[in-house]
């Protein structure tokens, strides 16, 4: 069979180039041909174009690369008459993998579409474009498959978390080496993620870090995003017990004893790793008074709203200031706190299917186009 993905953001190169080890394993003579990042390319196949030449974030860039974007249209459409795939497989990336889906189902392609959009948050009107332009949905949430199903009479299957894999099959270093190789201190380690884009990292870092003096015995350590430079963060790292690594996030978490959390994909990934967390953010009035109008969740972090309860705390705008973070980052530190928040984040995996979506996806794929 022929396959042909699309992946435009790092997240998913990660779950497409496990999702494509997984294609191998069920079908031997699968042809890939896909938009992706190193990891898939790895993985093998035909790379097409980087997910780098393809991220645009917020409304000003898009409309100034807007040529480009409308050019890598042009490029995806022509590549797909000319490979005649069995089946696209779209993973996330919505802005520019349902466009691409509206044309593909008028050529009489099949479109699955691994990690749909998060339309149950905003844009529910998304759900007439994926009924009419998906074949197949594959689902990563459990809360997902009621939505489409249940409100909106859409049959979806739920596959299952990828980020367990990814946590599940990553390459793991000790503790000891780890600290050795990053320049590290031998106290426990409060991590401190911000973010990626530099306008949340400049309002959230300050914030999380002011609270560093007040657990001495402790060290700080920020998570880099890949795409930024050390000389970015360095203003930010003032406190003695302060440190920085870039691009090791997984590493991190894995060797923290709590951390600090900008809302996101994030949240998720530290429950995963089992650490203790406190989920922060803090955006300009103007956009929070926004969001608060176009978003009608009863929570930000993936944590909570997959349990559907507070199980992490959220401290959100005016709530996210220094005197709140000490007091609930010293919670994190308490023995039966811990243990209380560790017993929920057990009860988080079993929700979200355990091991093996990747797998999952990959054998329904290939039955769903035999």
């Amino acid at each position: 069979m022929k396959y042909y993905i699309i992946a435009g953001e790092a997240s998913g190169d990660l779950h497409g180039s496990n999702l494509m080890k997984a294609l191998y394993q069920q079908d031997t003579n699968a042809d890939i041909r896909f938009w992706g990042g190193d990891l898939m390319e790895n993985a093998g196949g035909t790379l097409v174009k980087h997910y780098r030449d393809l991220a645009f974030m917020g409304f000003v860039e898009v409309i100034f690369n807007l040529k480009t974007i409308l050019n890598n249209i042009t490029i995806c459409k022509k590549d797909i008459i000319e490979f005649r795939p069995d089946v696209i497989i779209f993973i996330d990336y919505p802005g520019f993998n349902m466009r691409i889906a509206k044309w593909a189902k008028e050529q009489g392609i099949k479109t699955h579409y691994y990690i749909s959009p998060q339309i149950w948050a905003w844009k529910e009107n998304r759900i007439e474009d994926i009924k009419r332009d998906f074949d197949k949905l594959y689902v990563i949430l459990p809360f997902e498959k009621d939505f489409y199903e249940t409100k909106h009479q859409f049959a979806v299957e739920f596959v299952g978390h990828p980020l367990i894999d990814a946590i599940h099959n990553r390459k793991t270093v000790d503790i000891t080496t780890f600290k050795k190789e990053n320049k590290l201190e031998n106290n426990p380690i409060v991590a401190i993620l911000p973010g990626s884009r530099k306008q949340e990292i400049t309002k959230m870092l300050p914030i999380m870090l002011s609270v560093a003096t007040d657990f001495p015995n402790y060290q700080f350590v920020v998570a880099g995003a890949p795409s930024l430079e050390y000389a970015f963060y360095k203003p930010f790292l003032k406190a003695k017990n302060v440190l920085f690594i870039s691009n090791k996030t997984y590493d991190l978490l894995s060797h923290s004893t709590a951390a600090l959390v900008t809302s996101g994909t994030a949240t998720l990934e530290t429950a995963l790793f089992k650490i203790p967390e406190v989920v922060c953010y803090k955006g300009s009035w103007g956009s929070y008074q926004i969001a608060k109008r176009i978003i009608t969740l009863k929570y930000i972090s993936l944590v909570n709203l997959i349990m559907d309860k507070e199980v992490v705390t959220e401290l959100i705008q005016e709530k996210c200031n220094s005197k709140n973070i000490k007091i609930e980052l010293q919670k994190l530190l308490e023995p039966d706190y811990r243990k209380h928040l560790l017993e929920k984040y057990d009860i988080l995996e079993t929700k979200l299917g355990g091991i093996g979506a990747s797998e999952k996806t990959a054998k329904l794929i290939v039955k769903n186009i035999s």
